[in-house]
């Protein structure tokens, strides 16, 4: 009776460690088929449109009046939104982390809210808040400074998309430091400003340097609220993402596929080498 209940129990073993494993193998397979069809399937599809014929049709785009500028001006701006919302984000995250103060949580609500809301709408908002018919925007081209239909306004419309990334990924990172060491630093007479570089900035780098990398690879692509803003006035405000739609509308979907390809090739970079910060993060992490 023990030999049979025994073979039983270990039938039942290898049974469960078997459907255990089914269980395991079902869910991978079902998480990579889902990233490849709705990922890497569409961007293949893309490359392999835009570069069938070489690199033919990368330079036909390229000879497309204003298209060098437009790639010229989404790297430039995208590049700017990311160093300006690296500063910005990780004070507003400091600021979240370390301050106790009534409307704090209205604050973080509101740093969510360009994630939550259409870009087009974003777009209209700035239009409404700095266009040429509203008196913040008569009042600041009044003393030279035009925002709509102005590199300004590409600038200042990523900066509103792009915040949350900086501060969603500083923000853990410094819920996670020990405060310890700060208080020993101001004991010992450490300023405010010197107590952060030496002993907060460190461990937040990596973060950062994640966030901002995020930020400029999201701005690449930025189309919404920069079509909106922008007024896609060719050799000035003209962008890649409108340059693409512009190429798509006029039936060279080739073309376009090229110019979003070299696109794409950034910005899947920036995320790789995003993801290397963040592992290394973690790495180092106690």
């Amino acid at each position: 009776m023990a030999s049979a209940a025994h073979a039983v129990e270990r039938r039942w073993s290898l049974s469960s460690r078997t459907a255990a494993r089914l269980r395991h193998w079902s869910l991978r397979t079902a998480a990579v088929a889902y990233l490849l069809l709705m990922i890497a399937l569409p961007a293949a599809v893309v490359i392999h449109k835009g570069f069938a014929r070489g690199l033919g049709d990368l330079r036909a785009a390229l000879a497309y009046p204003g298209a060098t500028g437009a790639i010229w001006l989404t790297l430039a701006t995208s590049t700017a939104a990311a160093a300006i919302n690296a500063v910005f984000g990780t004070l507003i995250a400091f600021v979240l982390v370390r301050f106790r103060f009534p409307g704090r949580r209205l604050l973080g609500a509101l740093v969510d809210l360009p994630l939550a809301i259409p870009t087009l709408v974003t777009g209209v908002m700035l239009v409404a808040l700095y266009g040429p018919n509203s008196p913040i925007g008569r009042t600041l081209e009044g003393v030279g400074i035009q925002v709509v239909f102005a590199q300004l306004g590409i600038l200042l419309a990523l900066l509103v998309v792009t915040l949350p990334f900086v501060v969603r990924a500083v923000q853990p990172v410094l819920l996670e430091l020990d405060p310890v060491e700060e208080e020993a630093a101001r004991t010992l007479g450490a300023s405010g400003w010197t107590t952060f570089r030496r002993i907060v900035l460190p461990a937040i780098r990596p973060a950062i340097a994640a966030g901002a990398l995020l930020v400029f690879a999201r701005s690449l692509g930025e189309f919404g609220s920069v079509v909106i803003v922008s007024g896609n006035i060719t050799g000035r405000t003209l962008t890649a993402p409108v340059l693409i739609f512009q190429l798509a509308s006029q039936f060279k979907p080739e073309q376009a596929a090229a110019v979003a390809s070299v696109l794409f090739a950034i910005s899947f970079g920036t995320v790789l080498i995003t993801t290397r910060l963040t592992r290394a993060r973690k790495a180092e992490a106690p």
